[in-house]
């Protein structure tokens, strides 16, 4: 069993008024089936309202704390700005209780620094990165990831994202300079089957072990390998199929495929 290394961690209890509560739903939809299977339990959490577009422009603000958020990976900040206003972000590596961040065409390329992909130098890892202009960052986000600035084609910037995949985002979208905090997340090792139920896991059951009105895989004299192609409990394939949607929008800014 392995543990997250909570020595940066600066601060235990969460802004109150950045707090929203988290309704559980245990993998049921609006109407009480399950679309998510193996999900339920679990410890209760609530929301630290994160601000991924850091639109405040010019103004610096001054990180408070570090602390542990349980709906993500990464480690947040608290942030003072100078007008009292407080905002959490994600927390990159290197970042200090003291330090100043700042967002805008005035912000130096600095680790916690926001600004637009065209003014990121040639060779910078980010995260946070906006995928259209003002809609706030949607890819990067997970605990040590990072996307390093390759190229500049035209009102295009060439990112190489953790995948391998290289990909053209607009110019005036928006990031964050420097990798994602925790990067050890990677490596934790649960140990037990009760630290997957405090996560909200329950536990997974092969179609093959299930009685047949449960599964098309089930049933059997003896343990059948299943007697078809895997499949969920509808009978969709579990192999080989697409799951990507919208593909003809996303699929030309795809300069070179994580898979060639």
């Amino acid at each position: 069993m392995t543990q997250s290394d909570f020595g940066r961690i600066t601060r235990s209890e969460p802004e109150k008024s950045l707090l929203k509560p988290l309704k559980r739903t245990g993998g049921r939809n609006n109407h009480g089936r399950t679309t998510a299977r193996f999900r339920g339990g679990g410890h209760k959490r609530r929301y630290r309202v994160i601000d991924f577009k850091r639109d405040k422009d010019g103004v610096p603000a001054e990180v408070v704390s570090i602390e542990y958020d349980p709906n993500r990976s990464a480690r947040i900040a608290l942030v003072q700005y100078e007008d009292g206003e407080k905002r959490y972000m994600l927390a990159p590596e290197r970042l200090e209780v003291g330090q100043r961040v700042m967002s805008g065409p005035e912000a130096e390329p600095r680790p916690g620094n926001c600004m637009a992909l065209r003014r990121v130098p040639l060779g910078l890892f980010v995260h946070n990165v906006e995928l259209k202009p003002g809609k706030g960052g949607q890819i990067i986000r997970s605990a040590g990831s990072g996307a390093q600035v390759s190229a500049r084609e035209g009102r295009y910037v060439h990112v190489i994202l953790p995948s391998g995949e290289i990909r053209r985002i607009p110019g005036q979208c928006r990031c964050t300079i420097g990798r994602v905090s925790n990067p050890d997340h990677q490596n934790i090792k649960l140990g037990k089957a009760g630290r997957a139920r405090w996560l909200g896991r329950r536990p997974h059951v092969r179609g093959t072990a299930q009685n047949p009105v449960s599964h098309p895989m089930g049933g059997g004299e003896g343990r059948r390998a299943g007697g078809r192609h895997p499949c969920s409990p509808t009978g969709v394939l579990a192999k080989g199929g697409k799951t990507r949607k919208r593909k003809k929008y996303s699929d030309r800014f795809i300069v070179r495929r994580r898979r060639r």
